[in-house]
């Protein structure tokens, strides 16, 4: 099945279904349903999580050859991964009692995962490395595109999808994972998983790979009902399409040195008055928040949100680090513009800072259990408040150690590695260039 898309030709779609490997009795016979926790839930009306990588050109032997390469490694990893080749369900709920509900689940059907294979005639690796802003072409490289979470049930979509597009002097392979089954730790586990397999002497199944299984069990407080139901008669009640305002993204890229100069520059600030040190990524993002509120010229008065992803790994007990599913919660720090700009960059480090050493497990358990009470879903749409910014993915995600897959004469080491910017309103994102080994680029509208 061919197509074209934003000037992207898509020469083949297929459904790549689990692969049994040295694990076959890992993946149930039957189908099983893993019921959605508060955290997988909320995430259901935002978009995928989508980031892809480029490489160089493929090796001997030509892209087609590749793309099977690919393609059979894919379906390995998905044996391990075997329930992001179901598909979302809903069911309604109605006891005659309370108001009619829904109950989306994830269906362990092994349908299969999507697997794209696509061209971009006239693109090269220079057109997108090169290009202050990004192209809009590149949209075009991931699958389930501008598609909400929760559309999957609606339409019964895969909740993974991969994409390799093949360029006049390279290859783009991308990623799009549906954000109401797993977040971006899982993410970045299946894709290192999956590059493992791809370049482990061939695909071979004897294999020992280094990525530890996932752990596909969902987590939930002891009080919180299972599974838990929605205040929506129909599916399509959930899918609020928000306006996406056009935007233009580009990347400011930060070399190692100016990020220890701004490390350095922050703590000396804070010298006898903070009782923790900044980090690189604090020191950073505090440098970041202070540009967007100058150039934005803010009135001082306003108030400046900055919102933070906090992963629930480690933090809160009985989640362990292979879990699955959706773990995170957000944290804010908050000030006036005025204070943001006129405090320095330490004391807006400082802020950053407050915002994981305040992590509370007990809160989190609370909010959790009052989220299944009533449920709350993220609505995608631009901030009303212009001070207010988020920084999405997690400078701790290994996106570079293990991402060698066999494409090139050298191992095929990506060149530069793109994520699809968050639309619900400013987004920051930790993408970078490998071979500058900066501390992050920061996507700006």
């Amino acid at each position: 099945m061919g197509g074209s898309t934003g000037g992207v030709e898509i020469l083949s779609r297929r459904l790549v279904r689990p692969e049994s490997s040295s694990s076959p009795d890992r993946m149930p016979s039957e189908p099983e349903v893993i019921h959605l926790t508060p955290w997988d839930l909320a995430l259901i009306t935002v978009d995928h999580i989508q980031k892809g990588i480029l490489l160089p050109n493929p090796r001997a032997g030509g892209a087609a050859q590749v793309i099977d390469d690919l393609a059979s490694s894919f379906a390995r990893a998905l044996d391990r991964f075997y329930p992001l080749a179901g598909r979302l369900t809903a069911s309604e709920v109605n006891d005659g009692v309370s108001n009619p509900s829904l109950v989306i689940s994830l269906c362990c059907n092994n349908e299969g995962a999507e697997f794209v294979h696509a061209m971009a005639p006239g693109v090269t690796v220079s057109d997108i490395t090169t290009s202050l802003y990004i192209p809009s072409v590149v949209w075009s490289f991931f699958p389930l595109n501008r598609l909400l979470s929760v559309e999957a049930a609606v339409d019964s979509l895969p909740v993974l999808a991969a994409q390799v597009t093949e360029l006049e002097d390279g290859i783009f392979i991308a990623m799009s994972l549906n954000h109401g089954v797993a977040d971006g730790t899982a993410f970045w586990r299946f894709f290192n998983t999956w590059s493992e397999i791809n370049r482990s002497s061939g695909g071979s199944e004897a294999y020992e790979l280094s990525t530890p299984l996932p752990v596909v069990d969902r987590w939930f407080l002891d009080t919180c009902p299972v599974p838990i139901p929605l205040p929506f008669r129909k599916l399509e009640d959930i899918v609020l399409r928000p306006e996406y305002t056009p935007v233009q993204e580009c990347f400011f890229h930060f070399s190692g040195e100016s990020v220890r100069k701004l490390k350095t520059k922050a703590n000396a600030e804070m010298a006898g008055t903070a009782t923790a040190t900044m980090s690189s990524l604090q020191s950073l993002l505090a440098h970041v928040w202070r540009a967007v509120c100058r150039a934005r010229q803010l009135a001082p008065h306003l108030e400046a949100v900055y919102r933070l992803a906090i992963g629930c790994r480690g933090r809160v007990e009985g989640i362990p680090q292979e879990y699955m599913g959706n773990a995170v919660t957000l944290g804010a720090a908050r000030s006036t513009v005025g204070d943001v700009l006129d405090k320095g960059l330490g004391w807006a480090a400082w802020l950053l800072n407050r915002v994981g050493a305040s992590f509370d497990e007990a809160q989190v358990r609370g909010d959790l259990a009052s989220w299944a009470r009533e449920p709350k879903l993220a609505l995608v749409r631009p901030s009303r408040n212009p001070a207010y910014t988020v920084t999405g993915s997690s400078p701790r995600f290994d996106v570079y150690v293990r991402q060698r897959l066999r494409v090139g004469p050298a191992g095929g080491r990506p060149e530069w590695r793109r994520e699809q910017a968050g639309r619900e309103g400013d987004r920051v994102r930790g993408a970078r260039r490998r071979r500058q080994h900066g501390a992050g680029g920061v996507p700006v509208p």
